[in-house]
């Protein structure tokens, strides 16, 4: 079969490897229907940061068509539609005992801890999966677990009722932190990314505000600096900017994947009462994501930029790495078909 397998940091390639046979005990084979390329995925990429095994195929945000069970697997047959959870978590630490399962002592993920859905098709352990409606369009389905990482970050931001929340970066879970936000919260959104042409599609979809991190910007827009705001860049430069834009007591949840340190005088932190909130993948939010699916259909599909083939990936890497997407979200079709 084909698969897209990292071999080391900058090494991507697509090659064609051996199909995975009878699935083992408490594991299921999937027909991959669709994978979206995460930010994460992008990083590894470019860093190795996460290569615990290679070569190792990719993609932890994936829906598919069950094949066959492995031995003991029960709630699943062969023609179910499917999503992954993306945490391969150890079931065995002090954190997966209190059902911190994001927290894992031993934490890896699809696609690293045991490959993903960038190929054909994968193997999974069926505690991994949850099924879905066979009518929803797969390349929807895939956008279940970065949807499930959005809900988390605002749920631990847990803005006040009618509170104003900014989101910095509209980038996958930025921009569907906003449509979550827009749907579930009372309170105005306002967007800020230097792509403009990716935040006027957010701002479209969502009915959010788009607005310059600035603090001239935010004020006029406010009428004061922003109680409440989501970091999804994963840029140090417009975290302290966003800083610099909070009003005294405002809480900040931090989704980004970052790049090199913060150099912040913690006396800001102190006398503002800024609250820092680290947000790192999801907890019991992908069922809901999945529930959200049928709901939000026309929205993500809205906000999904290419859909392409195996073959096409390295190439996408390229172009997501340059800063060239319009919208927020690449979805790899393994087995076809694609959008005219």
């Amino acid at each position: 079969m084909k698969a897209v397998r990292l071999h080391a940091a900058g090494d991507l390639r697509v090659e064609d490897i051996p199909a995975p046979g009878t699935p083992e005990a408490g594991w299921v084979r999937l027909k991959v229907t669709a994978a979206g390329i995460c930010g994460s995925d992008l990083h590894n990429f470019r860093t190795g940061q996460w290569i615990t095994r290679a070569p190792s195929t990719g993609g932890h945000e994936l829906a598919g068509i069950v094949e066959a069970v492995g031995p003991g697997v029960e709630g699943f047959a062969p023609g179910d539609a499917v999503v992954a959870d993306s945490r391969f978590w150890c079931g065995q630490c002090p954190a997966c005992a209190r059902g911190d399962r994001h927290l894992c002592a031993r934490l890896g993920f699809v696609g690293e801890a045991c490959d993903g859905g960038f190929a054909e098709q994968v193997v999974l352990p069926a505690r991994l999966l949850l099924p879905i409606g066979g009518d929803i369009d797969p390349a929807v389905s895939a956008m279940a677990e970065p949807l499930a990482v959005a809900l988390h970050a605002v749920s631990r931001l847990a803005p006040r009722p009618g509170q104003p929340v900014l989101v910095a970066g509209c980038g996958p879970i930025g921009g569907l932190a906003a449509l979550v936000l827009a749907r579930r919260h009372d309170g105005e959104v306002l967007i800020a990314d230097r792509n403009a042409e990716r935040a006027g599609l957010v701002a479209a979809v969502t009915g959010a505000r788009t607005v310059e991190l600035q603090p001239e910007a935010v004020r006029a827009a406010l009428g004061g600096g922003a109680p409440a705001a989501i970091e999804a860049t994963g840029s140090v430069a417009a975290l302290r900017a966003l800083l610099g834009v909070l009003e005294p007591g405002a809480r900040l949840a931090l989704v980004g994947i970052y790049h090199g340190g913060l150099d912040i005088d913690p006396n800001v932190l102190v006398e503002r009462e800024i609250a820092l909130i680290g947000c790192h993948a999801f907890t019991d939010e992908l069922p809901a994501a999945v529930a959200l699916l049928g709901p939000l259909a026309g929205d993500l599909a809205r906000l999904i930029d290419w859909q392409i083939g195996l073959d096409a990936v390295p190439a996408a890497y390229e172009r997501l790495l340059a800063g060239a997407a319009g919208g927020l979200k690449t979805i790899i079709r393994p087995n076809g078909p694609l959008p005219a």
